[in-house]
């Protein structure tokens, strides 16, 4: 994987994730994360974790707020909650958080270095480093307030945090890796994740090296006092030269509006989901077919999960899509189908305990049903955008639909 996986736009959204949606994000999370541990190792988590565009995805899927920056903070928390029982048996742990929580991950760590194994110590001064580089050596506006930190028992980790800009209502999110980590201060990140700013005051990148050192030169020979007058002696010259850009990043624009438009989504992509549900369902899963409560709008949400298990960085350029696996607790692009969610989760935990027995079957088949909508997508068709999102919102009441404004009442006409 790329050090700069790609950078995102995210709004700053008020409100908080209630609490129906935040235990099942909590079991949704933990479960998805034990099925991608299964099938591809837990340095897997870690490198999906540290790439951007499948950690919106993943919120998405989650029913989160599919474009905001609080995808940060419920995935986060809901993966703290989520796989801290699970800590002994997955060998992952989750530290850290928003706020107060951020300033507790070097006790964490050390904590959980003397019940495991590794060097706790090392990994809180790794922590507070991250946390240091992304607040003075990189000065773009934003101010950290979230850090996330995930370490397996083998001393291996990834790092999510976050910084906000009060004045453009933004905020921009930091990925780190320590696979191939072989500097803090010259280019350390997988990804930074917001727009740009204007000129930011990079010193990580390796075309900073002269200036790292030159300060650090500056600040032996001179002290402190005397690089004070020096500034300030040069305050009234004229400005220096632009340094050049760095090069372009992959961006992926998380829009202000709340709706999901049709530019949001990559039409192919939805309508080889739905085919695949219509066509593998009946085939992989005929047993849940006659279970009450379950049938083909769960399968769709199975086989964005899956996706979201199986799928290549490629696959995430429009986590809008993944929002329509379990909607959004906002009602974008439909009220949560609270119903279905307890389904997804169900089936999947299900999928997973009997995996852990040596009963794979159910497990791959999700896996089939990913692979079905990748073929599928190059000539399915279906609905667009806005009649789907039209179909969903009238069956809304059936499926248990809920958001922040309440449950979803029956259609006038029924």
């Amino acid at each position: 994987m790329a050090k700069r996986a790609g950078s995102a736009d995210l709004p700053l959204h008020s409100g908080h994730v209630p609490k129906w949606l935040a235990d099942r994000m909590t079991r949704l999370g933990g479960v998805m994360s034990e099925a991608i541990v299964h099938h591809y190792g837990r340095d897997e988590l870690l490198r999906r974790l540290a790439h951007p565009f499948w950690f919106q995805s993943f919120g998405a899927v989650m029913g989160m707020d599919w474009h905001s920056s609080g995808i940060t903070t419920s995935v986060t928390g809901a993966l703290k909650r989520g796989l801290t029982p699970l800590s002994k048996e997955l060998g992952i742990h989750v530290c850290g958080g928003r706020g107060k929580h951020s300033r507790q991950t070097p006790h964490e760590l050390v904590a959980i270095g003397e019940r495991v194994g590794f060097d706790g110590a090392a990994l809180a001064n790794a922590s507070r480093l991250v946390a240091k580089v992304d607040s003075a050596a990189i000065q773009d506006g934003f101010d950290l307030y979230l850090h996330g930190f995930i370490v397996t028992d083998d001393g291996k980790w990834a790092v999510v945090q976050q910084g906000m800009n009060d004045t453009s209502r933004l905020a921009r999110r930091y990925h780190w890796l320590s696979e191939d980590l072989k500097s803090f201060v010259d280019e350390p990140h997988t990804a930074i994740d917001g727009k740009g700013q204007g000129t930011i005051v990079n010193l990580t990148d390796r075309r900073a090296a002269a200036s790292r050192k030159a300060q650090i030169d500056l600040l032996s020979s001179l002290g402190p006092d005397n690089i004070a007058r020096k500034f300030l002696a040069l305050e009234g010259r004229e400005a220096a030269p632009a340094a050049s850009p760095q090069p372009l990043l992959p961006h992926l624009v998380m829009p202000e509006h709340h709706d999901v438009r049709a530019k949001d989504v990559l039409l192919r992509r939805l309508h080889g989901t739905l085919a695949a549900a219509a066509d593998r369902g009946p085939e992989d899963f005929p047993d849940l077919l006659m279970t009450p409560g379950v049938g083909p709008r769960t399968v769709q949400a199975l086989a964005m999960v899956a996706e979201v298990v199986h799928g290549t960085p490629c696959r995430f350029s429009d986590p809008a899509r993944f929002s329509f696996a379990h909607g959004g607790k906002d009602r974008h692009p439909y009220p949560v189908p609270v119903r279905v969610y307890d389904e997804t989760i169900r089936v999947l935990k299900s999928a997973v305990q009997k995996a852990k027995l040596g009963q794979q079957e159910e497990l791959f088949a999700l896996k089939r049903l990913d692979d079905q909508a990748r073929a599928l997508e190059r000539h399915a068709t279906g609905p667009d955008v806005e009649d789907h999102i039209r179909q969903e919102r009238a069956k809304s009441h059936a499926y248990g639909g809920r958001s922040i404004f309440g449950e979803e009442p029956p259609p006038e006409n029924v």
